[in-house]
């Protein structure tokens, strides 16, 4: 995770009070507060359907809010939406691109909109898209298609990067050359507002994670901040087989067990002290005469935050 320098974030970037926006009977956001530091990386988490998309699209000037103030690098969509169109950089969830245009052809027509910014020579370097200038873009690659998402993103050198799920569906290499591309823009400088699914990204890459659920946000920091609110350090896993039972209520009372929580079949046990309450539950199981179909033990994470505060992953639709 990149360090905050509090000297670079005197002044934020995004400000957003009391936000909402509902679609007939459906409420999408519902009085959302967000303050985006400038020269940080801030997450958005949540599943699909807490109001990430919505609340990003409103910040980008994309959706007219139904009430609340929001401010973006200082202005108003409402009397600065020129000014900000040219200060901002937006890759939304679903890009396309025409597949018979050439990959210089659309860097070169999205730099066309814009008073500033790099070459397309230059745009194409950051991105690492050099050898693919000449090529259809439909003979990308989803990794490389998702860069020139990004590229078009960057094209006017913004002050302000909005990514919506900018690596879904990508394989792992794609993932980490997308990580070290939005490092260079971050080390210039660069704001960058991200919605996302995966765990390891918001870790790796923010420096504060909002997580947002039915419209509001439910919990704000750190990632560590936010693992640490947990009060455990470890989280078991486990089954039995059928037929036998967990004893739930006798391990929620053992000493250094913070919560039992029972899913899917399983048992999720968060701890403070992994080497004192494995040997007592495993006593315990053996005692209530269950068998184990499944054990297995990991650090708490960014998922197990979402899990204590919803009861559900969040990747559950």
């Amino acid at each position: 995770m990149a360090e905050v320098n509090p000297a670079t974030h005197s002044r934020p970037a995004v400000v957003c009070r009391g936000l909402h926006k509902r679609y007939g009977d459906v409420v999408a956001v519902a009085g959302l507060d967000l303050e985006v530091r400038a020269g940080e990386c801030f997450g958005l988490l949540g599943p699909n359907g807490a109001g990430k998309t919505t609340t990003v699209e409103i910040l980008e000037g994309l959706l007219e809010p139904d009430a609340g103030e929001i401010e973006v690098l200082g202005m108003r969509w409402d009397a600065d939406d020129k000014a900000l169109r040219q200060r901002i950089g937006i890759q939304l969830q679903d890009t396309q691109f025409s597949d018979k245009l050439a990959v210089e052809e659309v860097v070169a027509l999205f730099r066309s909109f814009y008073r500033r910014g790099p070459s397309v020579d230059e745009v194409l370097a950051m991105v690492e898209l050099e050898p693919k200038r000449r090529s259809w873009v439909s003979t990308l690659s989803g990794g490389q298609k998702q860069r020139l998402a990004v590229a078009c993103a960057l094209v006017n050198e913004p002050d302000l990067l909005f990514l919506d799920e900018p690596t879904t569906g990508l394989d792992p290499q794609s993932r980490r050359q997308f990580w070290a591309l939005l490092g260079r823009f971050r080390a210039r400088g660069g704001t960058v507002l991200i919605t996302t699914h995966y765990m390891d990204e918001a870790e790796s890459l923010c420096d504060r994670i909002a997580i947002v659920d039915q419209g509001r946000v439910i919990a704000l920091g750190t990632p560590r901040q936010l693992i640490a609110s947990l009060g455990a350090e470890y989280v078991i896993e486990l089954a039995v087989e059928p037929g036998t039972h967990v004893p739930v209520d006798r391990i929620a009372a053992m000493a250094g067990v913070q919560d039992v929580r029972q899913a899917d079949g399983h048992v999720y046990v968060r701890v403070s002290q992994l080497h004192t309450v494995m040997p007592a539950l495993l006593a315990e199981i053996q005692r209530a005469g269950s068998s184990l179909s499944h054990f297995s033990t990991h650090q708490a994470t960014l998922e197990d935050v979402f899990v204590a505060l919803t009861g559900r992953h969040l990747r559950d639709d």
